[in-house]
């Protein structure tokens, strides 16, 4: 095998060790299924757990940017043995939580391990896409949708385990260990490809819609003093927020319209499922149609998955539910990607690293409001009330949409 060809091999084995790295980093969104044996331990509400995950969520985010300098200055390396440590740390303090209060809960799982799994996702995504210059796509698609795929294959295992003999506790303690284990091979085998070696590029004659303005680079400063920052910033906030709060709460939000236990389970996976595809969906619409176009399509999905949830659970309908999920899922999966794809069209790419740090703050931003959901359902015991305001957030961010214009 000659040279070129053992780097085109080579390239397929990282992805799959990627894919199965961020297939254990991505348990921090089983959170509906993680949190239930903790409230009946410890007796915590719903929004006093619902604040974990916004802990956890905003942490992630601070993880990301932590994870970006960290591998820059130290190396990919020892950026992932640090993620496999604050995360396996952040599981396995909350498995010897005894009589504690519900802030030794938030240090260990919604900052440790929040940002030991942050550090992990931007560590990989960066290490292993630099090996596919021709195929952005499809690797991070791939990388998504293992991060995604967790919630479905490693929580049904969980809540397996929860009923066991082991219980909740030693299953957390099993789950961080296997998280730093994986993240520590990882450590170990992956690396970005060196100068000397030659990669397959992309095809510079694809035809891409483009904005219609011409492009210029913005530092972050420059960025933040643009109004066309800040309504997309709030409109896909809002639009995450629907994502982050139905995550938050999806197996017992099944269960409200009679679902079984092992229904319930499973469609949390299935939502984290469709939040992986959503991404790649989005990718190729945005290459099909372009950024506005399908900033609104993600837009008018988003004020679907929230309707069609709104009414299954007004009139208790489970196909509803099921269907609402899965809408809710896509949605959510279509943030991240309409986040790069107008950092980079609006703001251009000189700064775009750290701009697009700035501008994925929308994940905690959209957790805040998630925690506000939880607080309403907690309130009116029902889902309606929380349902009907995502909704009218939906159509906020519908107008911010169409209004924004070039910086």
């Amino acid at each position: 095998m000659n040279k070129a060809s053992l780097n085109i091999s080579i390239r397929w084995f990282y992805l799959t060790l990627g894919v199965i790295a961020m297939l254990f980093a991505g348990v921090l969104y089983a959170w509906s299924i993680l949190k239930s044996p903790l409230a009946l331990e410890f007796g915590w509400s719903a929004s006093e757990l619902a604040l974990n995950f916004t802990l956890a969520m905003s942490f992630f985010c601070i993880g990301g940017l932590l994870g970006a300098t960290l591998s820059k200055r130290a190396g990919s390396r020892i950026a992932l043995m640090t993620a496999g440590i604050l995360s396996a740390a952040g599981f396995i303090l909350t498995a010897f939580l005894q009589n504690a209060s519900i802030e030794m809960l938030y240090l260990s799982y919604g900052v440790l391990a929040g940002l030991g799994i942050g550090i992990a996702y931007n560590v990989l995504i960066s290490t292993v896409s630099a090996w596919f210059p021709d195929k952005k796509g499809l690797c991070s698609g791939c990388m998504m949708m293992g991060f995604g795929a967790s919630a479905l294959i490693l929580g049904n295992a969980v809540n397996i385990l929860f009923k066991s003999t082991l219980g909740w506790r030693n299953t957390y303690i099993i789950l961080g260990i296997a998280i730093c284990f994986i993240l520590f091979v990882a450590s170990l085998l992956l690396q970005k490809p060196g100068s000397q070696v030659v990669l397959p590029q992309a095809n510079s004659n694809k035809k891409k819609k483009t904005e219609n303005f011409d492009s210029k680079d913005y530092t972050s400063t420059q960025m933040l003093r643009r109004p066309s920052f800040w309504m997309a910033f709030v409109c896909i906030s809002f639009l995450a927020a629907v994502g982050s709060s139905v995550i938050s709460f999806a197996k017992d939000l099944a269960l409200s319209v009679n679902a079984s236990e092992t229904l319930a389970v499973s469609l949390v996976g299935v939502l984290s499922v469709c939040n992986g595809l959503g991404r790649i969906l989005t990718g190729s619409l945005f290459d099909s149609i372009g950024r506005r176009k399908t900033m609104i399509c993600a837009n008018i999905l988003t004020i679907c998955a929230a309707a069609v949830t709104l009414l299954a659970v007004f009139i208790g309908s489970l196909p509803l539910c099921i269907a609402g999920l899965c809408l809710t899922g896509i949605s959510y999966g279509a943030c991240p990607t309409i986040t790069a794809a107008f950092t980079s069209s609006f703001f251009g790419m000189k700064y775009f690293s750290t701009n697009m740090a700035l501008m994925t703050f929308t994940v905690m931003a959209g957790s805040f409001i998630a925690t506000a959901s939880n607080k309403i359902l907690e309130i009116t015991g029902g889902y309606t009330a929380t349902f009907a305001m995502l909704l009218s957030l939906t159509f906020v961010a519908l107008i911010l949409n169409l209004f924004i214009r070039k910086p």
